[in-house]
C-alpha cells in the first residue's frame, strides 16, 4: 500500500532528514469518530479507520485499542509489542534495544520507524486494512512523518492521574507461559482538592497462570518514573499537533476498564455499534 512505500521510503532517509514537509489538514471541529469508521465489508471501496492512541506507558492504550481493534475489525498495531517482539528475537538490534528499554529511555525515531514499516509490510501482505497505532507517534518528528504519508482520522489521547499510573506499571505481571497480561495493584485514590477519586481493581490471573506470573525488567520504580518524564516532556508538542488539526480527543479514565469502557464508546459514539455487534453474534 502507499502508505507502506512512504514509510519505508522515511525509515531510510530519516537519518539524514534536518526536516520534513507535511500536508496540514486544518478541521475547525473535533471530528465525529461515528463518521469515521468504515465497515471492511464496505461496498463502495471506503477504507477502515485510521486511528492513533496517545497516552503515559501504563495508562492502558494497548487494553482499549486491543478492544476497539475486535469491535471494529481493524488490527492493532503496538510500537512496544514491536520492540520486545525484537528483543526477544535476539536480531542486529536487540542488544541496542535492551539498553534503551533498561535504562527507560525512548528509542529512536529511525528505529522504531523501521519496525512499523516491517509490521505493515507483514498486513499489507495478509490484507488488513485500517489500523489502530498504539505507541506511535511519541514524538513531534514521527507524527510529522505519519502526516506526510496517510490521513489519521482521530487521536485519542487516554489520560490518568500520575499515582494512578506509576501504581499500574508496578503491578504488571505477564504469564510466562501464554503471555497473558495481568495486574496484581488494587488502585484506591481518595478524590481532594478538586480532583476525582479513582479505583481500579486488580486484573487477576486464572489459577492456570497464577503461578507463573513475571515482571517486566523495566517496570521498576526509578524506570517508570523516568519513562513518565520523558514521555510527559516529548508528548504535549504531539498532542498539540493534532489538536490544532481538530483530530485530537483527549479522555480521562475515570476507573478501571468496567467503568472505562462503556463511557469511551460513549465519547467515540461507539456505544450502539457495540450493541448491533453483540446481538449479531
Amino acid at each position: 500500500m502507499a502508505v507502506l512505500s512512504r514509510l519505508t521510503t522515511s525509515a531510510r532517509q530519516l537519518s539524514s532528514l534536518s526536516s520534513l514537509a507535511y500536508i496540514t489538514r486544518t478541521l475547525t471541529t473535533t471530528p465525529n469518530p461515528k463518521t469515521l469508521y468504515f465497515s471492511q465489508d464496505s461496498k463502495d471501496g471506503e477504507r477502515n479507520v485510521q486511528w492513533v492512541f496517545l497516552g503515559c506507558p501504563g495508562v492502558g492504550k494497548g487494553t482499549y485499542a486491543s478492544r476497539l481493534s475486535t469491535l471494529l475489525s481493524v488490527p492493532h498495531i503496538a510500537t512496544g509489542d514491536l520492540v520486545r517482539e525484537e528483543l526477544a528475537s535476539s536480531g542486529p538490534l536487540s542488544s541496542q534495544l535492551s539498553e534503551i528499554v533498561n535504562q527507560g529511555k525512548l528509542v529512536s525515531d529511525e528505529i522504531i520507524i523501521n519496525l512499523l514499516s516491517k509490521r505493515l509490510e507483514a498486513g499489507e501482505a495478509r490484507g488488513e486494512s485500517g489500523f489502530i497505532l498504539d505507541g506511535f507517534p511519541r514524538t513531534l518528528r514521527q507524527a510529522e512523518i505519519l502526516e506526510e504519508v496517510t490521513d489519521i482520522d482521530l487521536v485519542v489521547n487516554l489520560k490518568l492521574q500520575e499515582e494512578a499510573l506509576l501504581a499500574k506499571c508496578l503491578g504488571r505481571r505477564i504469564c510466562s507461559e501464554c503471555g497473558a497480561n495481568y495486574n496484581v495493584a488494587t488502585i484506591d485514590i481518595k478524590g481532594e482538592n478538586g480532583k476525582p477519586g479513582i479505583y481500579m481493581a486488580p486484573l487477576s490471573p486464572p489459577p492456570s497462570c497464577a503461578q507463573k506470573l513475571i515482571s517486566r525488567p523495566d517496570d521498576t520504580e526509578p524506570v517508570v518514573k523516568e519513562r513518565l518524564r520523558i514521555y510527559n516532556e516529548m508528548s504535549r508538542p504531539v498532542e498539540e499537533f493534532y489538536r490544532s488539526r481538530g483530530k485530537l480527543l483527549e479522555f480521562d479514565l475515570p476507573g478501571g476498564i468496567p467503568e472505562s469502557w462503556p463511557k469511551l464508546l460513549q465519547a467515540l459514539n461507539l456505544d450502539d455499534h457495540e450493541v448491533k455487534q453483540s446481538a449479531a453474534a
